[in-house]
């Protein structure tokens, strides 16, 4: 027993959420795993997810589990421009958005430690294994984290929710924030957008806050859909979008 518990606290990085099926790779049996966190060798944080006592979790590692569970699950809109430098205003407490192929909820122990809201959406027409422009989190030695979204992506992401839970106002001025953004990347994610809104309304302001990328897109190429005006009733009142 005194190798398998040295394993659980020598093998693990500082910070790591275990499930069983990682416990069972240390030869931590679940009627062992049991006898642990009586023992108090072990915290259950929930159902087949434990950490070991006094030991803080990293939301990087937690992520990482979290992605092992949910489908396309990554880091992205306000969260990644706010990584990226691209914000209002220093948040003291943000919360994270989490983006997924598919309905999930998050668990307690982590919104607990990591305020944090999840959308479930197919914003581009992409292969679930192959997420256009969502890559790993280099950690600070080096190594692969959590996957995040580019913040092309991450923009696109947060407009796709505005007349939804986005203010119109903040996302224009997080816009004026993007001089950055490299346009190549926008064209290829809006070419393959799945939302006419969401490419209409990156359009629309881009050009009414003067940004540099808009200029270099081509909008003949893009889904923008009808010739009609799309017109939406939103907490911001009447959104309209013209072609």
């Amino acid at each position: 027993m005194s190798s398998k518990l040295n394993a659980l606290y020598t093998q693990l990085p500082p910070g790591t959420p275990m499930t069983s099926k990682d416990l069972a790779g240390l030869g931590i049996s679940a009627d062992l795993a049991v006898h642990y966190v009586r023992a108090g060798w072990l915290t259950r944080l929930g159902r087949g997810v434990f950490c070991r006592p006094n030991d803080p979790l990293t939301l990087g590692l937690c992520l990482l589990l979290l992605q092992r569970k949910f489908e396309g699950l990554h880091v992205g809109g306000k969260s990644v421009l706010d990584w990226y430098g691209v914000r209002q205003y220093a948040l003291q407490k943000p919360v994270l958005h989490l983006y997924g192929l598919a309905a999930a909820r998050l668990p307690g122990w982590f919104t607990e430690r990591f305020p944090a809201n999840y959308h479930r959406k197919r914003l581009f027409d992409e292969q679930p294994g192959a997420l256009l422009h969502v890559g790993e989190f280099r950690e600070h030695d080096g190594s692969g984290g959590p996957k995040v979204s580019g913040p092309e992506r991450a923009l696109l992401e947060l407009l796709s929710e505005v007349g939804v839970c986005q203010p119109l106002q903040e996302a224009r001025e997080l816009v004026e924030g993007s001089h950055g953004l490299r346009a190549d990347v926008l064209q290829e994610l809006l070419r393959c957008c799945t939302s006419v809104k969401t490419v209409r309304l990156c359009l629309q302001l881009g050009r009414e806050v003067s940004m540099p990328w808009v200029e270099k897109l081509d909008p003949a190429t893009l889904p923008t859909g009808s010739n009609r005006p799309w017109v939406s009733q939103s907490t911001d009142g009447l959104l309209v979008l013209k072609p």
